[in-house]
């Protein structure tokens, strides 16, 4: 396989993975497309390489950055805009984790957190709902604090020697 063909193949299977992981097929192969690139990547260049619009690649790399994934580099003598993705995979594994938890499991949580605050019916099914979505609720609150402690740890020194043992 020569070397365009393997990067296709990287950015297309990318793309296809992050439908599954919740973002859209074109802000993955993006990423994917940054994420692969030694030096600084140019809008027009994205552009043809995807075969997209710039307004498809403006709004994907827009999004890329409010996830804090991707950044935009300065190239002097350019006036063009250049972009890289975060090369380092645990700082951008914590990054994904941090704005999923954010805008899936925060919000899971305070809906959690109302559906089990339920008063007034004491039917069996009732009984049942209320204490089977507090479980639910404990468990995935755990969870979420057990990922935040983790991500706390890293920014120190201890926690990164953690880390390292861990793996």
């Amino acid at each position: 396989m020569q070397f365009n063909e393997a990067k296709n193949k990287f950015v297309q299977t990318w793309g296809a993975l992050g439908s599954q992981w919740g973002i859209n097929k074109t802000m993955a192969q993006i990423h994917a497309l940054l994420m692969v690139s030694k030096d600084p990547v140019s809008m027009e260049d994205i552009m043809q390489e995807l075969q997209i619009s710039r307004g498809n690649a403006s709004m994907n790399i827009r999004g890329l950055m409010d996830w804090g994934i991707v950044y935009k580099a300065n190239k002097p003598g350019e006036r063009r805009e250049f972009f890289i993705a975060e090369k380092d995979l645990d700082e951008l594994a914590t990054k994904i984790a941090k704005e999923r938890s954010k805008r899936e499991i925060k919000p899971a949580l305070k809906v959690l957190k109302e559906v089990s605050a339920i008063q007034g019916d004491t039917s069996e099914e009732a009984v049942h709902f209320v204490a089977q979505t507090k479980k639910l609720y404990d468990f995935v609150a755990k969870a979420d604090e057990i990922f935040e402690k983790v991500t706390e740890y890293k920014d120190n020194w201890l926690g990164k020697l953690m880390m390292k043992i861990l793996k």
